[in-house]
């Protein structure tokens, strides 16, 4: 029987602690084809910071840094200017990124630092409980907007992507999603083309992913794909925003 199927040599054979219907295992995947086809995987180094993000190093047969929360930029930038052939990369969470490590994913970016960041999105911060990040949409439920985020006392959400674009530094800027087969696909070209910028040695490259969290969402797998879809993409719309595929 021919094989149709196969774990990336990259990802470890262990059993997943990610939620039932949690995106992070497919963006794994996604790296994880990544590294194996562009033959990186002694010269690549993962950053990960705080969050369910964390686990990164359990996942992937590579280096993985682990950094304070929201401080993978800084960290990641350290590593590549002392290593300057060394393939780097962050894999971040909303809570993360754009919350205690705005400045720092700002400056990086803005600086052209030549890494790849991946941002994963799912409007929650997940591990720590369910609060509310800076992500969290508009009347949306989580432990700390029990009756909704309210936009005039708690602001509105913050759209990543579109602020990367307007960074002088910024040469790849995207936001997919991964809760359809049609997007996983995309979301492969995508990644593949944010890898290929640092390895031209181009500068920084931005990828946000769209993702669930069944859990702290308090809804299964299937409604929570479908939330990405009715939901989440009409405020945050998948598109290229800077660069373009090869």
């Amino acid at each position: 029987m021919e094989a149709v199927f196969k774990r990336p040599e990259s990802l470890t054979d262990i059993p997943t602690h990610f939620c039932p219907g949690c995106h992070h295992g497919i963006i794994h995947r996604l790296v994880a084809e990544c590294i194996d086809e562009f033959g990186i995987r002694e010269k690549i180094i993962g950053v990960a910071s705080v969050g369910c993000s964390v686990f990164l190093y359990d996942y992937f047969l590579i280096d993985v840094l682990e950094a304070p929360h929201g401080r993978a930029p800084a960290v990641a930038t350290g590593v590549k200017r002392a290593n300057p052939n060394a393939f780097v990369f962050t894999y971040q969470g909303d809570g993360d990124l754009a919350a205690i490590g705005t400045s720092e994913i700002i400056h990086a970016a803005n600086r052209g630092e030549k890494l790849t960041v991946i941002f994963v999105n799912n409007t929650v911060f997940g591990m720590t409980g369910g609060q509310m990040a800076p992500t969290t949409l508009p009347d949306q439920e989580t432990t700390t907007t029990p009756y909704g985020r309210d936009v005039e006392t708690a602001g509105f959400p913050i759209r990543m992507a579109e602020i990367m674009e307007r960074l002088d530094g910024t040469k790849f800027v995207a936001r997919t999603a991964v809760n359809t087969p049609k997007n996983i696909i995309k979301s492969k070209k995508i990644l593949r083309r944010a890898f290929e910028v640092q390895l031209n040695n181009e500068g920084f490259a931005f990828v946000e992913f769209l993702s669930s969290c069944p859990t702290n969402w308090k809804m299964n797998a299937q409604k929570a794909n479908q939330r990405i879809q009715d939901v989440m993409i009409p405020y945050f719309p998948l598109n290229i925003f800077k660069g373009a595929l090869n």
